[in-house]
């Protein structure tokens, strides 16, 4: 049976040695904290690719919203 827990060729024992190691350091109440945060890193990177493959029209005008008008003279 392969390992469940193989991530870039590492094992179940190396996985959990580098959890204990990060628990030590950091500690158990801001350890969540860090996790999330590299969550939320990782889906922004995933966001942005995934934009960026989209193509753009070339020579699209410009809507009016974006450019600021003067305001009415009297």
């Amino acid at each position: 049976m392969p390992h469940f827990f193989a991530i870039m060729g590492l094992g179940g024992s190396e996985l959990l040695l580098i959890f204990a190691i990060l628990l030590l350091l950091f500690g158990s109440t801001k350890l969540p904290g860090l996790a999330k945060g590299l969550g939320q890193s990782i889906r922004e990177f995933k966001k942005s690719s995934n934009t960026e493959d989209e193509p753009k029209a070339v020579g699209a005008p410009k809507q009016s919203a974006d450019v600021p008008r003067p305001p009415p003279s009297n």
